[in-house]
């Protein structure tokens, strides 16, 4: 965000290529940068620092000695690996051996939904979206235990309709019980009542998810509240 001038070195005439207004600065990007103390030795800003102390007090030796001595001490790590066999297996990239190129392993190429994603943020090097429907998983996960269940219900029937059957005569002439409670007409039931029937029933983890996403929903209200207040 300050100005650039090109310099042409044969007749010494200096041009300005970039000059930032105060408008454009204020739209810039917050820059979000880890603390120092708080980064791990290979992070590039402290992996790099005396090279970009050196850069940023125009000593070229310096910066290209520094930048030596980091990069002599990855090929002497390297050559320590192969020597005891031991793989190298990165963190957050793969490697194509097609293409021969590395890539981001949580890479999201989906288009931005500005109805359903909030913000994109950074946890332990992989990139994560937070989402507005917060309710995805658990519905998921709910329509899977009423499947479940839907599918028990009626291997249940089956198998009840299967015991009646044997229980039977062979005059069929009697009556006799069975050792199924359930009735016949249950065997009849459509799509939308059992989902009915097994909604009445769902598993432990559903009650929790539910309960969980109200508390959600109440903090949100919560906090739409407040910045309404403050608006005002």
């Amino acid at each position: 965000d300050g100005e650039v001038h090109i310099n042409e070195l044969k007749n010494g005439n200096a041009e300005m290529f970039w000059n930032p207004t105060s408008e454009v600065r204020r739209q810039r990007l917050k820059r979000h940068i880890v603390l120092f103390e708080e980064q791990t030795d290979f992070e590039s800003e402290r992996l790099w620092q005396h090279v970009t102390s050196a850069i940023n007090k125009g000593d070229q030796h310096k910066a290209t000695q520094e930048k030596f001595v980091l990069e002599e001490e990855q090929r002497n790590a390297a050559r320590e690996r192969r020597e005891n066999g031991t793989e190298w297996k990165p963190l957050l990239f793969r490697h194509d051996a097609m293409t021969n190129e590395w890539h981001y392993k949580y890479e999201d190429l989906r288009p931005w939904d500005p109805l359903n994603d909030i913000a994109q943020f950074e946890k332990n090097g992989i990139l994560q979206t937070m989402e507005r429907h917060l309710s995805t998983r658990m519905s998921n996960h709910k329509t899977t235990c009423i499947n479940n269940q839907i599918t028990r219900h009626k291997r249940s029937a089956k198998d009840c309709r299967r015991r009646k059957a044997s229980d039977q005569p062979s005059n069929h002439s009697q009556n006799t019980e069975s050792s199924c409670s359930t009735p016949e007409s249950v065997q009849e039931l459509s799509d939308d009542d059992g989902k009915y029937l097994a909604i009445t029933g769902l598993c432990a983890q559903c009650g929790r998810e539910m309960n969980h996403l109200k508390e959600i929903h109440s903090a949100v209200l919560s906090l739409q509240r407040a910045q309404q207040d403050i608006h005002r």
